[in-house]
């Protein structure tokens, strides 16, 4: 018998909360509720699970905190729940470290369809290669960089860099490609895949997480093309 998939529910409704259980758990998924940030985080590491549910709107510690804190430690896939619809809220929450987003109230088709979706993304990181190279290995080399998908891995200038699966996807799609112009739709279909529910601010939002984290050289850079979207430059 297949293990329950594992959800853990942050809000301070309670109501609220039980209600999204209540779906869940007809979906198979294996449910556990908290009710404040300070207990998200001891549940992260008690209960493992395999996506937060997390509510922004929580006493003493909010969502955003508790999305950041997790993010040191986790790259367990979160889904941000707030009654706030505006962009900003959005883009914040995203560029805190979130997966999705969803304004409340919502549908609970859409919610189980959604944790179904992020759920399957973070899937698809294959298992560890137990040799150390194959021919079939797919890998991209520049100066300073190094992405490889096969074991999803990513050494910029000599050290390792800790990358979600989403970022790294995008960053070697991109780097495979040199100097090819992608728009923010081709990029959201190849990587997140034609059911994917957000919008294409996603693509920006994880653009901006990979020139944080790898600002380029001299040699290349992960550059815009205003107006179409973003390709890895290489320059000659």
């Amino acid at each position: 018998m297949a293990t329950k998939q594992k959800i853990l529910i942050v809000d301070d409704d309670n109501n609220i909360a039980e209600l999204i259980s209540l779906y869940l758990t007809k979906e198979c998924f294996e449910c556990t509720i908290v009710n404040d940030g300070e207990e998200a985080l001891r549940a992260v590491s008690s209960f493992s699970p395999d996506l937060i549910l997390l509510d922004l709107m929580l006493p003493g510690m909010d969502g955003y905190e508790v999305c950041r804190e997790v993010r040191h430690k986790s790259n367990v896939p979160i889904i941000m729940l707030s009654a706030k619809g505006e962009v900003f809220d959005k883009v914040l929450g995203l560029e805190m470290g979130a997966d999705d987003y969803m304004i409340k109230p919502f549908d609970s088709k859409e919610l189980v369809a959604r944790v179904k979706a992020v759920l399957r993304r973070f899937q698809q990181i294959p298992a560890v290669v137990t040799e150390p190279s194959t021919p079939s290995e797919k890998m991209v080399e520049f100066p300073d960089l190094t992405v490889n998908l096969t074991n999803y891995s990513v050494i910029y200038k000599g050290n390792t860099l800790e990358m979600p699966p989403k970022e790294l996807e995008l960053l070697y799609f991109l780097a495979s490609s040199p100097n090819q112009v992608f728009t923010r739709e081709q990029l959201l279909d190849n990587i997140w895949g034609y059911e994917y529910v957000g919008d294409t601010r996603t693509v920006d939002v994880h653009i901006k997480r990979l020139r944080e984290k790898i600002p380029g050289n001299t040699h290349w850079s992960l550059s815009t093309v205003w107006g179409i979207g973003y390709k890895f430059e290489v320059k000659r």
